[in-house]
């Protein structure tokens, strides 16, 4: 589903005083976006890098953390993940298990909830639903290690020694798989056969997800019979929404509330994850100045709306005009004919659209500080 004239006509007037929607996880915005995470934070009880600390400081992942180091002075990316596991202020790694938490702080215990059930409730929140954000994290973490798996066939000597990045590789999958293992043992523990079909099936969207952005499935699709914009957004749901959108669910599962509110929490979840995704593909487009080296995926956002708007003819010759001598693109040319086209307002019409989605979710959630500071996520994505 596309904006609705109305939304399209606010991004545009948003997108027409300077890029201002796309702030979020950007270096242009990085206080206003702290002010909303630490308010956040405040209201859950939790600090951003409460991610599994138990799980982080283990006998296991203390020796694979030693182990990491052996890989200082190399290109291998599992050293900037490893990183940015406690906190990144660019990328914000564990804002998931925070959004878990608000929703489940904003919806509250259900009417059916026991007087003792309730009792068990801290900061207003089970300790079933702070579990379960924990679980999120382990999950999203295990898959963002890894993804940072290198392909040696592409490895070059400024790399690294090969065999530093064929032990990187290794520890990747290792380190990748305990964090996955120690995920699935807490979702045993939660004891709810809902939550654990559900988060289940989150992690088989991610593997299916991550498919679909592999290299050799991208290049596969660079120059030939592209996706369009449908397709595009439900392969980004399989990778960047699935397991935020169906932890909410899950979250008001373990609350015993209703099929109502479990799918406005799916919805809040789903709409926030593809505002984010959007605003990401944009960062290159809104950033880039002339003259600057320029990357991005040819699966962003706004060159699929891009060849979708051009046609696929016209696609292909801008592509092998775009190419250097040794059959190298560039980039920077690719951008200007994206620029010159309608692909990148339509991105941010896209975006703005799924921001007012979620914020309309939560509409029916009680007035409260959780809410509010879901309202203040969801309006940090698209600023619309």
């Amino acid at each position: 589903m596309l904006p609705t004239t109305c939304c399209r006509l606010c991004c545009r007037a948003l997108y027409s005083r300077g890029q201002r929607a796309l702030s979020l996880f950007s270096s242009s915005g990085p206080s206003n976006w702290s002010k909303v995470v630490s308010d956040a934070e405040k209201i859950v009880g939790y600090p951003t890098s409460f991610m599994s600390l138990r799980c982080l400081l283990s006998d296991e992942l203390s020796n694979v953390a030693v182990n990491v180091r052996k890989l200082v002075g190399t290109r291998h990316p599992l050293l900037s993940t490893a990183r940015g596991f406690v906190y990144d202020n660019r990328n914000n790694l564990q804002m998931r298990g925070v959004i878990v938490l608000l929703m489940s702080k904003a919806a509250g215990p259900s009417h059916a909830a026991s007087d003792a059930l309730v009792q068990d409730m801290v900061s207003g929140i089970y300790p079933s639903q702070r579990n379960l954000a924990e679980i999120t994290e382990l999950i999203h973490t295990a898959f963002l290690v890894h993804r940072g798996i290198v392909n040696l066939k592409e490895w070059t000597v400024s790399d690294g020694p090969l065999k530093d990045m064929q032990f990187g590789n290794k520890m990747a999958v290792l380190s990748g798989d305990f964090l996955l293992a120690n995920a699935c043992t807490g979702l045993a523990k939660l004891d709810n056969t809902k939550v654990v079909e559900l988060i289940s099936s989150a992690i088989g969207d991610l593997v299916q997800g991550i498919y679909y952005e592999s290299p050799s499935y991208t290049e596969d699709n660079s120059a030939s019979d592209g996706i369009d914009v449908q397709t595009w957004e439900e392969q980004s749901f399989l990778s960047h929404g699935a397991l935020l959108a169906k932890s909410c669910q899950a979250a008001m599962e373990l609350a015993n509330h209703d099929k109502e509110a479990q799918r406005l929490a799916y919805k809040y979840g789903k709409h926030l994850s593809l505002g984010h995704r959007l605003n990401s593909d944009l960062q290159p487009f809104v950033k880039s100045s002339v003259g600057e080296p320029v990357s991005f995926s040819l699966s962003a956002a706004p060159v699929v709306f891009h060849r979708q708007i051009v046609g696929e003819k016209r696609w292909r010759q801008q592509l092998q005009q775009a190419k250097t001598g040794g059959n190298q693109l560039d980039y920077s040319k690719i951008l200007a004919a994206v620029k010159s086209e309608k692909g990148m307002s339509s991105a941010v019409d896209l975006c703005c659209y799924h921001g007012n989605k979620a914020l309309e979710a939560i509409q029916t959630f009680p007035s409260s500080e959780a809410r509010s500071a879901l309202e203040n996520i969801a309006s940090a994505v698209t600023k619309c």
